[in-house]
């Protein structure tokens, strides 16, 4: 993807008053068809986690606005619409819908379908009403559609190209047919699909209510303007970098199918109001079922550099005019045919996390330490007695690493998702399991000035009549969340069957397996990085995690030198004094010694 730094040159002058309206009149809009999406869907990935994400575009496919939903998808949109635009070139009429999720097409991974509706005013087309959900099944090897140990496109499911699934209005009944006999269960399916269209239904009411109060002629020359406007302020900020090359390396433990750790390695290059995000170096693509496709590459990109922007910043493609990205094909990052990707997020996160620990180097006041990696996936599926299926999706919301000024926050989604986890007692009565703990994990966060989030711990029973499937998508056991500047690495992450029984079995991060009627399943996600020297902790701040049980006696001695009175559970002064000043010249020592002797 190359940088551009085309601008508009019309001849008409936008007022800026009348642009901040029409912007937030836009965002407001994607709001609402988020809100719609809520409030009409039928499984509960989407209707409870609210994993979809909706979009407003102008008739060359470019975002112009998006609701407050998943960043890592938004960036996708424009590729993915891309695509569909250049397949139905000629052939756009009002009534259209269009539909794909083909990885190799601009989709992001199958479980994602997009839906396109061309919106028209007064016959000529003025831009397009855009969602994207995560389906609950699109068939294929496994429930759920995904699995870290797919190894080709054809295990992950019902493979999509852009198509019509509506024509000037009339459905499509083939495609609605060949989506019902292809997945496991086709009423949330189909229902949240409906969903989404009629969200695209009201993002239309929107944009022609916009056209008709301002008209098209303007509105389009406004539509431009905030795409010049989002560049002009993103060159702004790089700008305000300063100019060189930072490099950072981060790693998944393993694919799900063979062991070892896989690189993402990224250089970032600030050149005036430029930037250049390259993966050459990163590993190539892998057996499993974890690949990233090209365009949630680059939406994840946008997403890095973006969140550590002026909150102010329109979020429209113009966020990307300045930015190049290179991802060279066969990599993990940009796999070609025939990879499988349903699990492609946690690749996606791990790029994040390696590009904020370049962006570290650049602007270290603004970046935190790593969090927990990336949400976790636990899929439970199988059929009851009387044959009929059903899958649990459960996304588990993970914890912030510690920022340059504060401690990182436990029990919060990553910023690069913004989902939410399924109510337990809505989980617990759509499916056979029984939730048996939720809790946050004591001693995980890492250690620093300022500590690292806990480590989320969820336990569910498997109650159903018969054996059934086990899908878990983890990382951050072996490469754990990173510190910055001084601060320790976040704990790892386990998933343990039946915990404290006889029958206990530990199973890797990335696993297919099988649950039978009793089993349990637990899942510790990775606690997050801390930020600074241990030492430098304030000696309240500890006493506060012991008192709130975060952090035990043992370790606040052990990782930050504050004594801790067994009875009293504040902190001995004196006794935490001597042992701190007695480790900083340990430390001191040691680094003399490291250099020869010589005081630098």
């Amino acid at each position: 993807m190359q940088a551009t730094t085309t601008r508009r040159t019309g001849s008409h002058k936008a007022d800026p008053i009348t642009l901040g309206l029409i912007r937030n009149y836009l965002s407001s809009v994607a709001d609402e068809m988020a809100n719609t999406v809520i409030r009409t869907a039928y499984s509960t990935i989407v209707r409870d986690c609210m994993d979809f994400s909706t979009a407003l575009c102008d008739k060359n496919g470019q975002t112009v606005a998006q609701g407050v939903t998943i960043p890592v998808h938004l960036g996708s949109v424009p590729t993915a619409l891309g695509h569909t635009i250049k397949r139905f070139e000629g052939n756009i009429h009002p009534g259209d819908v269009f539909i794909m999720n083909d990885p190799f097409q601009g989709g992001i991974h199958i479980p994602d379908i997009f839906v396109f509706k061309p919106v028209f005013h007064e016959n000529r087309l003025m831009g397009y009403s855009t969602a994207v959900s995560h389906h609950l099944d699109l068939g294929g090897r496994v429930p759920g559609s995904a699995a870290c140990d797919n190894t080709e496109i054809f295990h992950d499911g019902l493979r999509i190209p852009p198509l019509k699934l509506y024509d000037r209005g009339v459905p499509s009944e083939a495609i609605f047919q060949l989506l019902e006999k292809n997945i496991r269960v086709p009423v949330q399916t189909l229902g949240d699909l409906r969903s989404n269209l009629s969200a695209l239904r009201t993002g239309e009411k929107g944009l022609l209510s916009l056209a008709e109060r301002y008209g098209l002629d303007d509105l389009e020359m406004y539509f431009a303007e905030l795409l010049d406007y989002t560049e002009a302020m993103v060159r702004a900020e790089i700008r305000s970098w300063p100019d060189g090359e930072y490099t950072f390396t981060d790693y998944l433990d393993d694919d799900g199918v063979d062991a070892g750790e896989i690189a993402i390695e990224v250089k970032m290059t600030v050149e005036d109001d430029c930037l250049t995000v390259d993966f050459t170096g990163t590993s190539p693509q892998v057996k499993g079922g974890i690949n990233s496709p090209y365009a949630f590459t680059i939406s994840c990109c946008g997403y890095a550099v973006r969140s550590i922007m002026q909150a102010d910043i329109p979020n429209t493609s113009g966020l990307f005019r300045p930015i190049r990205i290179i991802a060279p094909a066969g990599t993990i990052l940009n796999p070609v045919m025939p990879a499988a990707s349903g699990m492609r997020g946690v690749v996606g996160f791990r790029l994040a996390d390696a590009l904020f620990g370049a962006l570290a180097k650049i602007v270290p006041h603004k970046i935190p330490a790593a969090g927990e990696g990336g949400n976790s996936l636990i899929i439970i599926g199988g059929y009851n007695r009387e044959r009929k299926p059903f899958i649990m999706f459960d996304l588990i919301a993970g914890t912030w690493g510690a920022r340059p000024n504060k401690d990182g926050i436990d029990g919060l989604t990553n910023p690069g998702s913004v989902i939410s986890n399924i109510p337990v007692e809505l989980m617990e009565l759509d499916y056979p399991v029984r939730v048996e703990q939720y809790a946050l994990t004591k001693d995980t966060g890492g250690a620093g000035k300022y500590r690292g989030g806990l480590a989320i711990a969820r336990d569910w029973r498997y109650v159903g009549d018969g054996p059934a499937n086990l899908t878990i998508r983890s990382d951050r056991r072996e490469h754990t969340p990173y510190g910055l500047y001084g601060g320790h690495n976040g704990a790892p992450s386990w998933n343990i069957v039946n915990p404290g029984a006889e029958e206990e079995r530990t199973l890797r991060t990335m696993v297919t397996d099988t649950l039978q009627p009793g089993d349990v399943i637990r899942h510790i996600q990775p606690g997050a990085g801390g930020w600074g020297e241990p030492l430098e902790r304030d000696i309240e701040s500890v006493e506060q995690d012991v008192l709130n049980d975060k952090v035990s006696i043992a370790k606040a001695e052990e990782l930050y030198g504050v004594v801790i009175d067994d009875e009293k559970l504040t902190a001995d002064r004196e006794r935490t004094e001597r042992e701190r000043s007695a480790r900083r010249s340990e430390a001191g020592q040691a680094q003399r010694s490291a250099n020869g002797g010589v005081r630098r």
